[in-house]
């Protein structure tokens, strides 16, 4: 029975065949429970410290470890040192402050500013005392001093500082002057990074003022509002020279003074200027 014998052996040789193919599929043996890898086995724990380590006063664990918490730290920037073609002629301008103190209080001095034509205009300096209340917020009280043209005046300053949602860059200042004056500050600044050196500042600002002050040609209600656009390169993070727009505009009693001594009441100026810190 050669057909018989012949389907036998093919038989055979087909299971055969099975059984290795199933063998070459079959997944490779689970790693045993524990089992270190190369890495781990290759691994050698420190040993463990010789001396514990006592209490000490902090001024001596900041300079051990050369982490201090509570240092005093201090800043002075200079974020608009300009030059303006306003419609009086070439002015100067200018908008800085500086701190000094730990994380959560510090002395703020801020300072802005204009000369014209040799004279200094709506100039002003506040000195405050800055408290973080929150992560991205501070509490800011002192006072204020109006130099320039007119005569001087002295305000209480309290107001926040802070940044808002969308990364801006906020201030808010209420201040109480003498014969019953008040007024108010907002500025907001937003700053759009085209490259990691090129940069786009936006600002805004606006006064307002609770009664007329016609020594200073400052009228009750909304007094003015300016809006900025200067764009930097920085050299340096800390020297950075720009070029910028700066539209300008008086409204109310302000407004009436402006046309009244042959001001301009909206003005339109082109500046270049510097912006530094240290």
């Amino acid at each position: 029975m050669p057909r018989a014998k012949l389907a036998l052996v093919y038989g055979l040789m087909g299971l055969m065949a099975g059984s290795f193919a199933l063998g070459e599929t079959q997944p490779p043996a689970a790693p045993v429970p524990n089992e270190d890898t190369s890495s781990q086995a290759a691994h050698v724990p420190p040993d463990p410290p010789q001396h514990s380590m006592g209490d000490m006063p902090y001024p001596k664990m900041a300079a051990l470890m050369q982490m201090d918490d509570t240092a005093r730290t201090g800043m002075v920037l200079f974020d608009q040192l300009e030059w303006r073609n306003t419609a009086e002629g070439n002015a100067l301008a200018w908008d800085a402050q500086g701190w000094y103190g730990g994380d959560t209080n510090k002395v703020w001095l801020r300072s802005e500013g204009e000369r014209v034509a040799g004279t200094t205009q709506g100039a002003r300096a506040d000195l405050l005392w800055d408290h973080t209340f929150a992560r991205w917020w501070s509490v800011q009280a002192g006072a204020r001093q109006d130099f320039g043209s007119g005569p001087s005046r002295t305000w209480a300053a309290l107001g926040v500082q802070g940044l808002a949602p969308y990364w801006f860059d906020t201030e808010a200042t209420f201040y109480v002057g003498e014969q019953g004056r008040t007024a108010m500050r907002l500025k907001a600044e937003y700053e759009l990074l085209l490259t990691q050196r090129l940069i786009l500042q936006s600002e805004g600002e606006t006064n307002l003022y609770g009664k007329a002050d016609p020594a200073r040609q400052l009228g009750s209600g909304l007094s003015d509002l300016e809006f900025g656009l200067r764009l930097r390169y920085e050299v340096r993070r800390e020297f950075a020279p720009y070029i910028g727009v700066v539209w300008s505009r008086s409204f109310g009693g302000t407004a009436d003074w402006a046309r009244a001594s042959g001001g301009s009441v909206s003005d339109v100026q082109f500046a270049a200027g510097l912006r530094a810190w240290f």
